[in-house]
């Protein structure tokens, strides 16, 4: 895990060729690793044939995010990776779509109990993806692999 700090990581993935060609760019991450915001923008290289945007698009905006941010906040003491992913399509998502991520410490402390002897926790984390009127585009499910090391 780099000891990169969020503003620095944050330029860094909004430089990354994924993220930068499908339109998505990363607008915070918390100072604590608390919470991250990110934006998808509806544009050629990224609508499908029906002109809304992509899935995989929908998809790899929330794809990091959990993992980033647990890992983050759990500290280097900790193995974190992705286990699982669900994306279910609400609507059709035109023009720009957001999607937000905050991690709880009492989500934290779960984990770090269902830890504590040495064991794994596999936590699941939801979020939504909304367009900028609020209605809900996908509803993105992330599992966790996590562990002491």
């Amino acid at each position: 895990m780099p000891s990169w700090s969020p503003k620095t990581l944050r330029r860094a993935m909004n430089w990354w060729p994924p993220y930068r060609f499908a339109g998505i760019r990363v607008l915070h991450i918390a100072d604590d690793w608390s919470s991250a915001r990110v934006r998808l923008r509806l544009g050629r290289l990224n609508r499908n044939y029906f002109g809304t945007h992509f899935g995989g698009s929908l998809f790899s905006m929330s794809d990091p995010f959990w993992a980033l941010l647990t890992v983050s906040r759990l500290g280097k003491g900790y193995v974190v990776w992705d286990r699982a992913a669900e994306i279910d399509f609400v609507s059709p998502g035109r023009g720009e779509v957001f999607a937000d991520f905050k991690l709880t410490e009492d989500r934290l402390e779960e984990i770090r109990a269902a830890t504590a002897d040495g064991g794994k926790a596999l936590p699941w984390f939801e979020n939504t993806v909304t367009a900028s009127d609020g209605t809900v585009v996908a509803r993105v499910r992330k599992q966790l692999y996590v562990r002491r090391k």
